[in-house]
């Protein structure tokens, strides 16, 4: 379960996989606003599956060498408040746009490898 939300917990990350702790730099990243923008996720979520259509932005193009990594140790590197907004934008994408979804989750774990610990994770009290 949920993937795209990574979308946006590496929209928070800009620093190297080899860090303790992804960059704490847009911690205070306003997931509303965007989850309730059309146009602003359907362009997140175009990038993240590669979509030559449109262009990634470079936040966009960092956070996507991230979601791998987040998606197999279940936010591990994440700050509280990146813990926050992943499980937030996950259960809105769950929810609202479980399409977006399916490709996400089959694009970085088609054998659903990490589908329950992720379901855990976004089920656990940050």
């Amino acid at each position: 379960m949920g993937y795209l939300s990574l979308i946006f917990l590496l929209a928070v990350v800009s620093s190297g996989v080899l860090a303790q702790t992804y960059n704490t730099r847009y911690d205070n990243i306003d997931i509303d606003q965007i989850l309730s923008n059309k146009r602003v996720l359907d362009n997140y979520i175009k990038c993240i599956l590669d979509d030559e259509t449109r262009r990634c932005s470079p936040e966009g193009r960092e956070f996507k060498k991230y979601i791998p990594e987040a998606i197999r140790t279940n936010c591990a590197k994440c700050s509280d408040a990146q813990k926050r907004i992943t499980k937030k934008a996950s259960v809105y994408i769950l929810e609202h746009r479980p399409q977006d979804w399916d490709k996400i989750r089959k694009k970085f774990d088609p054998q659903g490898k990490y589908q329950d610990s992720f379901a855990a994770f976004l089920r656990s009290v940050a």
